[in-house]
């Protein structure tokens, strides 16, 4: 699974990036627009709701649950200094989809026994769309976290997230998550459409080869 992370502050580019993903084959975006107004953040999501729907590419928002709710979006995604996911489902009810961010296998223990859809574990590595990042992963804390998820039961979905670029899919999905999550790789690509389709296509084939030895 390829989830694209917006990376602008500009609507319209805002827009453009998210047409060109899921032109390329992307079906999850998630809308972040840490340094814009609320204003602004609501009417960009009015815009990508239609564009999202029609091509049926799910939309979830960051942080602005209420956003989420008042729009019908798909779902939200919630960093560690947001809403409680608790408090989250009991606004959003059953259906819409909520991811959280984690650092480490403590955090997602601790969302073990939460009523959520899926973890965006990271950073893998250094990335400059995000502030205030925490401890840089990498490719070895992956393969532990991922598998004191397996000895412990824990079977929630785990998006790798961070600074991923093309050639860091094989190894970040042979540590055992299922998907990852992208931002600059795609945003400062020379052809964003291409790079996005390269990226489906490398993840189709992890996917099928994960099928074939089961």
């Amino acid at each position: 699974m390829l989830q694209f992370i917006t990376n602008a502050v500009d609507s319209r580019e805002i827009v453009n990036q998210v047409r060109a993903v899921i032109d390329g084959g992307c079906r999850w975006v998630q809308l972040r627009m840490k340094d814009a107004t609320k204003a602004d953040v609501v009417s960009v999501a009015k815009e990508l709701k239609p564009i999202c729907g029609e091509r049926e590419c799910i939309l979830v928002i960051d942080d602005y649950v209420d956003i989420a709710k008042e729009l019908e979006l798909d779902g939200v995604h919630l960093g560690k200094n947001d809403m409680n996911p608790i408090e989250a489902r009991n606004i959003l009810g059953g259906k819409p989809i909520i991811g959280v961010t984690a650092n480490s296998y403590e955090d997602i223990e601790c969302y073990s026994c939460v009523d959520i859809d899926y973890i965006g574990l990271g950073p893998y590595r250094f990335t400059t769309t995000k502030k205030n990042l925490s401890p840089i992963l990498g490719i070895d804390k992956y393969k532990n976290i991922m598998q004191r998820c397996v000895e412990n039961g824990i079977f929630i979905p785990v998006v790798a997230i961070g600074g991923i670029e093309y050639d860091d899919i094989d190894a970040i999905m042979s540590a055992g998550v299922h998907g990852i999550a992208v931002s600059g790789a795609l945003v400062k690509a020379d052809n964003m459409v291409e790079a996005t389709c390269a990226m489906i296509d490398k993840l189709k084939a992890i996917s099928a080869q994960r099928l074939e030895t089961k």
